[in-house]
Formats: C-alpha cells, structure tokens, sequence
C-alpha cells in the first residue's frame, strides 16, 4: 500500500519535468532557426560590395575561370552602359550624362564633376567624328580666336583647335579628310572649326554650302582700320623688313588712293565678301559677332552665339575677367586648372603707330563699304 501510493506521487512528477524540458528546448530551437533565417535573408537580399567580390573572386578559382570572370566584371560595366546610353539619348545630355554617371558610381568614388570636362571625357569614348555644324569663317584679326576659345567651354560644343584650311587650301584633300580632323562628339553636340580665310575666299561659300547647305556661319568684325593696322603689326612682328604702313595702303597719298589689291585693306571691305556668300546662304544662317563689343562685354556677345548656335545660355559674366595688361577679356580659372585661361602672347599686342591723319583718310574710305555693310546685316557697329 505504501509502495503504490509513493509510485503515484512520483510518476506524475516526472512527467511534468519531461513536458517542461521538451518545451524549453523546442522553444530555444525555434528561436535559434528564427535568427538564423532572419540573418541568412540579409545577407541574400543586400549583399555588400565586398561579398560580392568574394564571390566572383571564388568562382574564378573554381572552374571555367575565363567566363565566370568575365560575367563577374561584366554585370557592373553593363550597368554602368546601359545608364549612360539612356541618358544620352535624351536632348541637352551634359546635365543628364553627369547625374547618370554620377548615380551609377559607388558613394566612395562620387565627386563633382565640370559638365565641359565630363562631355569632353564621354565624347571620346563614345562620340563620332562628323562634319562641322557650324563654322567661324572670319575675320582675320577680327577676334576668331577669342570667340573660338570662349564658346568651346560650353559643354554641348568641341571645336578643333586647329585651323585646318580645308575649304580653301585643302579642298582636294576630300571630305573624308576633313572629317577625320574632327574632334568625336556626341549627336547632341555641335562641332565647330575655325578658318578666318574662308571669309574672303571666293570659293569657299560654294564648297561650304556644298558639304551642307544648313551649316551656321559666325563672322566676327571689327573697325576695318584698326583690323588693318593689326594686320599689318602681325606681319612686321614676323618680316621687319616690311615697307611702312602707309606705303603699302596707298597707291597715291597725297591724292587719297588707297591700294585695294594689298590684302589687309581689302579684307575690311565686308560688304563685298557678304554678297558672295549671300549667293550660297540666308542672312540668318550667319550670325555677326562685334570684335569691340567681343572686348567690353564678352558675356554679351557669347549668350547672343549661344541662342544663334541653339544652346542653352551656360556661358555667362562668371566665366569671364577683365586683364588689364592684355587689355583684352580672359576666362577664369577652370576647375581642372590652377591657371586662368588667357589668349596667347600675340593676342593683344601693341600695335604700330599710324599718323592720324592717315587713320583719317582710311576712315573715309571704308564709309561707304561700312554704311552697306550695317544695312544689309541690321546693325549699326559705329564704326564712323
């Protein structure tokens, strides 16, 4: 009777240790599986940079090196591809191509780019080498070289640096040649080229609009006397032997007969170049850039390029600063260079000494060429 009753007390408390134990344990399993999966999805889910080098490095020690390396390296560049054909695509890419760019890198290796350094990089890679939409087709000593270097920093723009001389000393040369010499751009990009000969070769409206009937032509003037003199300074600084300015502009002084046939006078005489590209091209597609205005309000005059060229106006008074020694607008230090950027050493020179009244006499004769000129372009350059 005793044994049955302590058997009776005892079982049923073995039985609850058993319950609790089997509880206790399928409990800490659950738990442990639990943090288990919740950290084995993370890692599936986001993995990190690291890991997925790991990776990649792992399969390429492993069998089949050559192809799962490639598929490993691939995925990125691909990635990387597709966003920049995506925004390049799209009209006005400067601003679109450095956003993609920029997103697509790693946050360690983001950082702020020049939308002009950056076009110029993607160009290169990804650009074609085309004819030129648009040229700068004169004035010798006009101020081409200025407007050349100021309108190139907008980054919707490559211009060859070069003047190739292709419409007027080139031409047999061929088209294709004259391509290759080209700077790769972008389809949202203009290309430009510089040759301030063209203006007052005769043949050179002809082949122009013959390679393209819509290209747009920029022609930068200047006082036509001061634009002789400079001329004439340019060639003394290369052949001192020269005869005197004045022997060379007049055939007769004293009677006022200036000697049209030497070529820094006729070059001033715009009106009669203007008519013969007239015979090949609108008025509209030729935009006329003021050398003096060039000087004194170089935004000014870059903004109204920028609307004739269709760009957006990016190229602004910030850009610029007045050096008084030159005498002559710069561009301010880039942010690729510790330097401003100025025009070179025979920009801006001093020019010879001319007798005012020999000034004179030249301005009486350009008055009448000036006076067509101003009418048939719609401006009044103030040059009388």
């Amino acid at each position: 009777m005793a044994y049955r009753l302590i058997s009776n007390r005892i079982v049923p408390s073995s039985n609850r240790l058993s319950k609790r134990f089997i509880f206790i344990f399928t409990i800490s399993l659950s738990f442990t599986y639990l943090c288990y999966s919740i950290l084995f999805c993370c890692g599936t889910i986001m993995p990190t940079q690291s890991s997925e080098e790991k990776r990649c490095l792992h399969h390429k020690n492993v069998g089949s090196k050559k192809l799962l390396q490639k598929d490993c390296t691939a995925d990125r560049r691909t990635a990387l591809d597709e966003t920049l054909n995506v925004a390049r695509t799209h009209q006005g890419s400067s601003h679109a191509l450095n956003q993609s760019r920029n997103s697509a890198l790693p946050i360690t290796h983001k950082r702020s780019i020049a939308p002009s350094e950056y076009n110029i990089t993607v160009a290169q890679k990804y650009g074609n080498k085309k004819l030129p939409n648009a040229l700068i087709v004169g004035v010798k000593k006009g101020g081409t070289r200025a407007v050349l270097e100021f309108i190139r920093i907008h980054p919707d723009v490559r211009a060859l640096g070069t003047e190739p001389h292709f419409f007027d000393r080139n031409y047999d040369r061929g088209l294709d040649w004259y391509r290759g010499l080209m700077p790769r751009t972008l389809d949202s990009q203009i290309t430009l080229e510089k040759t301030p000969s063209y203006f007052v070769t005769r043949e050179a409206p002809r082949r122009i609009a013959s390679m393209s009937p819509n290209t747009k032509l920029i022609v930068v003037v200047r006082n036509p006397v001061t634009r002789a003199i400079s001329d004439y300074t340019q060639t003394l600084s290369k052949k001192p032997d020269i005869p005197t300015f004045e022997e060379l502009a007049f055939q007769n002084r004293s009677q006022g007969l200036v000697d049209t046939s030497w070529n820094a006078i006729r070059i001033g005489m715009y009106i009669l170049h203007l008519e013969n590209w007239l015979q090949y091209f609108r008025l509209s597609q030729i935009h006329f850039v003021s050398g003096e205005r060039l000087i004194t309000d170089p935004a000014g005059e870059l903004g109204r390029v920028q609307d004739f060229l269709g760009l957006k106006r990016i190229i602004t008074d910030k850009h610029f600063y007045f050096n008084r020694t030159k005498g002559f607008p710069c561009l301010k230090k880039p942010e690729s260079s510790s330097q401003p950027r100025c025009l070179g050493k025979s920009k801006g020179r001093t020019h010879v000494q001319i007798d005012r009244e020999v000034i004179e006499q030249l301005r009486d004769f350009y008055r009448p060429f000036n006076i067509k000129f101003y009418e048939m372009v719609g401006q009044d350059f103030r040059w009388d």
